[in-house]
């Protein structure tokens, strides 16, 4: 039964969590992704408000947000 026990609690205790979805408590909104390179750059680590050019093929990324506090990015 205290297997059951530990495992319930286990749940419980990632369902309570106050920071889901990834975030780091840095004010972050999301990222920035180059889909055909696979890069990402989150845009708390971007300067300025225009989209950033990926590092690896140069072409313009696309801003994705962060997943909501429910773990869900619909």
């Amino acid at each position: 039964m205290e297997f059951v026990s530990n495992l319930r609690e286990t749940l419980k205790a990632s369902t309570e969590s106050a920071n889901r979805g990834g975030g780091t408590g840095d004010n972050s909104k999301g990222a920035y992704w180059c889909h055909d390179c696979a890069e990402r750059i989150r845009d708390v680590d971007v300067e300025g408000e225009n989209s950033p050019d990926c590092p690896d093929c140069g072409a313009a990324m696309e801003f994705e947000r962060s997943p909501s506090s429910t773990g869900c990015a619909c």
